[in-house]
């Protein structure tokens, strides 16, 4: 199976109340350390910072399952990002610079090739929808879209909010499987400031089913996932962690590991089950290196009879 990947690579600066302080890349990479952690050949397209480059490099020598060729380097110091984690609350996301959108030609080059293709709208930034639009009418594989960032304001330097986005249909229309969290599944209904009950959430499954979409994952952090498809939906428990020492990028692993068990004929709740697995082991780790090792001797536990 060979995958392809659309995303941003972001470099992270994540501070707590207690004045904790964590440094590193992240974004799409998370993504791409399930998949490769996994064994599966991955195709990645991504804009990076120069001033990246070499950090990038070093972190993934050993991917052997990762091509490279759709990684373009841009001038600049690449998508840069403050996340803080309150001890109460919603993060709070500062965007400092931002890298350009991504072409579409090199992704619809390798799709005859392709599995199944991911798109990770980490920055809001990553591509343009007019360009998403061709992507997926060229695609004949399956497809994965995590929102994610889509809904959030696009300044810089200052913090980001939700906001409405009423074209969000024109992204999901022709995706197979839509990954989103409350917040954003607010924020398409139009009220990102509401909380939204069980039957929000099967109204807005219901409307994305009407898109042409399979399943939809409403991730719920600590609480697992809501999974939905047409006439069916299920809450899954995630298991419980061991320790918890970051949280960075779970929803980042969930999707690459249900990924992987889509493709691979599994149904939405099975992949979701295993995404949950590899998502709270990895809350027990930190960073993206430690999430491609934790999840290539998972592989290889599971491998051995």
């Amino acid at each position: 199976m060979k995958f392809g990947l659309i995303g941003t690579i972001t470099d992270d600066e994540i501070t707590f109340d207690s004045g904790q302080r964590i440094t590193g890349l992240g974004g799409v990479l998370y993504q791409a350390a399930v998949l490769c952690g996994l064994g599966e050949e991955t195709c990645l397209h991504t804009n990076l910072g120069e001033k990246l480059a070499d950090e990038v490099n070093r972190m993934v020598k050993d991917w052997s399952t990762l091509r490279k060729k759709g990684i373009r380097q841009v001038p600049g110091p690449g998508n840069q990002v403050h996340l803080h984690y309150p001890e109460k609350g919603e993060r709070i996301e500062v965007l400092k610079s931002v890298v350009p959108s991504l072409l579409p030609e090199p992704v619809i080059e390798d799709l005859p090739e392709l599995g199944m293709l991911i798109l990770v709208v980490n920055s809001g930034f990553d591509i343009q929808l007019s360009d998403w639009r061709k992507i997926v009418r060229s695609a004949s594989c399956p497809v994965w879209m995590d929102v994610h960032s889509l809904f959030l304001s696009r300044e810089l330097n200052v913090p980001r909010k939700y906001l409405p986005l009423s074209e969000w249909k024109e992204w999901a229309e022709g995706v197979s499987f839509l990954q989103a969290n409350v917040k954003e599944v607010a924020s398409m209904l139009g009220f990102p400031d509401q909380v939204l009950s069980e039957d929000g959430f099967l109204q807005f499954g219901e409307r994305a089913f009407d898109l042409g979409v399979k399943a939809v994952y409403l991730t719920l952090g600590k609480d697992g996932v809501l999974v939905m498809n047409p006439g069916n939906f299920m809450k899954i428990s995630a298991p419980q962690a061991e320790a918890v020492i970051d949280t960075t990028g779970c929803g980042d692993v969930f999707c690459g590991g249900a990924a992987v068990k889509l493709a691979s004929g599994k149904d939405p709740f099975d992949a979701a089950h295993f995404g949950l697995e590899l998502a709270t082991r990895a809350v027990e780790v930190k960073g993206v290196e430690e999430t491609f090792r934790l999840v290539k001797e998972y592989q290889m536990a599971e491998k051995k009879p």
